[in-house]
């Protein structure tokens, strides 16, 4: 009796945290269900069902029994992988739209969210939301780099090593005193003909680029504090536009901030997004987690080390040269491996005579696979 009323204290408390409420119907039955995990693995079990429940189209913070009995299913489901479904081919219009919510500092599906549904043909307004979320999704990976990431309460920063703070372009506005050492993210843009500015989510300030130089990385120029400026007045990698974001280095005096760097933000290795987000599936497919974790994919790379995939776009039938190129792969390497041969795009270049292209050039084709049946076999269009 002790044991289930200490599992009820932390589903409840979990459920709090993430500011949901359980209905006593479903915490009674997410009782049942932890009663059964072990003591080790109750944290991430219930790490994975309150990240299942938050991925259906919740309409208020109460959670009711049919919400919490599809979360745990969800999470059966994942961890019943089979080898047949590890790998999926996803079209470009089936993978999930995420939305990063800045309250809960967590990709959302958009289904979760206020936003419309995606259309091919557009409002102005979604240009708007389209860099709005850019903005977004940089400033919350900027955050984590270890130049922007705030040293911990009692702990000293190590000699020579320099944190850095994001000044929001509102701060600046807000300043009537001189301010030296600031760094921005903005984009780039020219609201008045001649005159560029910075933008972000608070506000324009006008750029003074008159001394601004590009850096490779932002570590590099905070690096070579002790090096003039003017032995850096050049461009270097990179290329700037406008309606691109950029970190602005430089300081903030009378309405204008006059920039001395240009950089663009430091990117982020899978590794480290993986360790922030985990196993979270951003592609889609039948899986909930990231595929990548996969043990079982893992083993079927290891056992089959040659297999490969060979993607053909545009493959002219009608052309005598791609015929003689094709007749080459078939023989060659692609005929004798665990091979996948997707084919995409059209197959003709004279569409006019299609019927006649189509009877002269096929056969040559049809020899050309039949002399490899498992290829064949194994071939997708």
């Amino acid at each position: 009796m002790d044991a289930a009323r200490r599992i009820k204290n932390k589903v409840s408390t979990a459920f709090k945290m993430r500011g949901l409420m359980l209905r006593p119907e479903a915490s009674k039955y997410l009782v049942e269900v932890m009663e059964s995990v072990s003591s080790s693995d109750l944290e991430d079990v219930m790490e994975k069902v309150l990240d299942a429940v938050e991925k259906q189209p919740l309409s208020s913070n109460m959670i009711e029994l049919s919400v919490a009995e599809s979360a745990v299913q969800d999470c059966s489901q994942s961890c019943d992988e089979t080898i047949d479904n590890v790998f999926n081919i996803i079209g470009a219009f089936d993978v999930p739209r995420y939305i990063y919510s800045v309250e809960r500092k967590k990709f959302i599906p958009l289904s979760m969210t206020s936003h419309p549904a995606p259309s091919l043909c557009g409002w102005a307004k979604d240009k708007a939301e389209l860099f709005r979320e850019r903005y977004t999704i940089l400033q919350q990976r900027i955050h984590r780099h270890e130049l922007f990431t705030p040293p911990a309460i009692g702990t000293a920063v190590d000699e020579g090593q320099n944190k850095f703070q994001l000044k929001t372009i509102e701060a600046l506005l807000g300043s009537t005193a001189k301010m030296g050492e600031v760094i921005v993210l903005g984009m780039i843009t020219q609201l008045k003909e001649g005159k560029f500015y910075l933008e972000d989510l608070s506000g324009t300030v006008q750029l003074d680029m008159s001394k601004a130089i590009s850096f490779k990385c932002l570590s590099r120029l905070l690096q070579e504090k002790n090096i003039q400026y003017s032995h850096w007045h050049q461009f270097h990698n990179g290329l700037y536009t406008e309606s691109c974001f950029v970190l602005a280095e430089g300081w903030y005096e009378d309405s204008v901030f006059h920039v001395n760097g240009f950089g663009f933000p430091p990117t982020e290795p899978s590794s480290a997004t993986r360790a922030y987000y985990g196993s979270m599936n951003f592609f889609g497919g039948p899986s909930s987690t990231s595929v990548k974790a996969s043990a079982k994919l893992k083993q079927l790379e290891e056992e089959n080390e040659d297999a490969m995939f060979v993607i053909l776009s545009d493959v002219w039938l009608d052309n005598v040269e791609v015929l003689e190129k094709l007749n080459l792969m078939f023989s060659g390497r692609l005929g004798n491996h665990n091979s996948k041969l997707p084919t995409l795009g059209q197959s003709l270049v004279s569409l006019c005579f299609f019927f006649q292209v189509t009877r002269r050039c096929l056969p040559p084709v049809l020899f050309l696979l039949a002399t490899s049946p498992a290829l064949l076999m194994e071939t997708h269009r």
